[in-house]
């Protein structure tokens, strides 16, 4: 006679080495799991996983990964914790501040360990990678991007004609700039060949910084949302439209939206940052079995396209980081993608920099 053991009485590392079928009777059992996500799209998942796991309330909450490291911080410190499972970008801070400090914990998946590569498993797993660089407004524009050159956008041409969410609002923002300081050298070389001579840094520390500067003097236009963006720069029918920095998974919008947004893949020295979306789970979760099932879910399927779990991010401009899914038909190949790749522990220690250099700007 089988027995069903609960939750409460499993381990951790046993519940780690559980596949969805062992997990679903100790999920349904809990009941519920919370899940605080980075991206809107916790809708979409969570509709599809309750019709894949009846007797599971998955309750999705779509804060921002700047957000969500606050509110996580503070429930850790009043001893509180909400959310079974993380899903998370901007990790230059969610590693030092959420999981070196144990407020969150790694978890992969058995079923997928051996299709996601070792450097999108540590220090957290990697679902997708997702990214913020240069878009134009291709209804306007249908022969190619009208910018080939960051420092374009330092110049009168796009005074008052470059968007882009606070990066001292949005991590992922302020990833960019730092990475564009931490890219100096690229920086310079792209100077060069724009302006025709050797980069001056007129007071800044290098060529990033120069960067950021000018661009901020050049009156850059600062919004509260990447909606915010993507109606500026995608709106069809302009005649002049600006140019801003955003996802280039918002194309899936296009249609539905009225954009034409596009991604100027091909701007020296790169169009912006790609970057981890990872998941996690609390270091203590309300509802372990529950927790360990949605991130498998996350992690898709055994179809081509992996599946209910992945459909709202198995569009043009997410990478899935599982190698046995094919790359969506319409994106450029990440082979081909030109973003830089950011290092998580060298954007770390120079954000506070990046961030007071902004600071100063505004």
């Amino acid at each position: 006679m089988a027995i069903l053991l609960s939750t409460a009485a499993l381990a951790d590392g046993h519940l780690d080495e559980l596949g969805p079928d062992g997990l679903l009777p100790l999920a349904q059992e809990e009941g519920t799991v919370v899940v605080y996500s980075f991206t809107s799209r916790i809708g979409r998942v969570e509709a599809a996983f309750e019709e894949a796991y009846p007797g599971i309330d998955l309750q999705g909450f779509d804060i921002s990964s700047t957000e969500q490291i606050a509110r996580l911080r503070a429930e850790a410190q009043a001893g509180v914790t909400n959310a079974d499972v993380i899903y998370i970008s901007d990790t230059p801070v969610v590693l030092t501040e959420l999981l070196e400090t144990g407020i969150i914990a790694p978890y992969v998946p058995p079923r997928v360990a051996d299709r996601v590569p070792a450097e999108y498993q540590s220090p957290l797993l990697a679902q997708r990678l997702s990214t913020k660089v240069l878009m134009y407004n291709e209804d306007a524009h249908p022969d190619g991007a009208p910018v080939t050159n960051l420092w374009q956008l330092t110049t009168e041409d796009w005074r008052g004609r470059v968007v882009m969410v606070d990066p001292l609002q949005r991590g992922d923002y302020l990833d960019l700039m730092t990475e564009i300081v931490l890219r100096s050298d690229e920086m310079a070389a792209a100077y060069e060949v724009h302006f025709g001579q050797a980069i001056g840094l007129d007071g800044a520390a290098n060529a990033g910084e120069r960067f950021i500067v000018d661009l901020f003097a050049n009156d850059l236009i600062l919004v509260g949302s990447t909606d915010d963006v993507n109606v500026a720069v995608g709106a069809m029918g302009q005649d002049n439209p600006p140019v801003g920095f955003t996802s280039y998974s918002d194309r899936r919008d296009n249609a539905d939206e009225g954009w034409a947004l596009q991604v100027a893949n091909g701007v020296e020295p790169a169009p912006g940052i790609i970057f981890p979306a990872v998941l996690a789970l609390a270091a203590e979760p309300q509802n372990p079995a529950a927790a360990r099932l949605v991130i498998d879910f996350l992690m898709v399927d055994e179809t081509e396209t992996g599946g209910p779990g992945l459909a709202p991010f198995y569009v043009a401009g997410d990478y899935v980081t599982r190698t046995d899914i094919p790359p969506h038909p319409d994106a450029v190949p990440l082979d081909a993608f030109r973003a830089w790749r950011i290092a998580p522990a060298k954007t770390a220690p120079l954000r506070a920099e990046v961030g007071d250099l902004i600071l100063t700007l505004q």
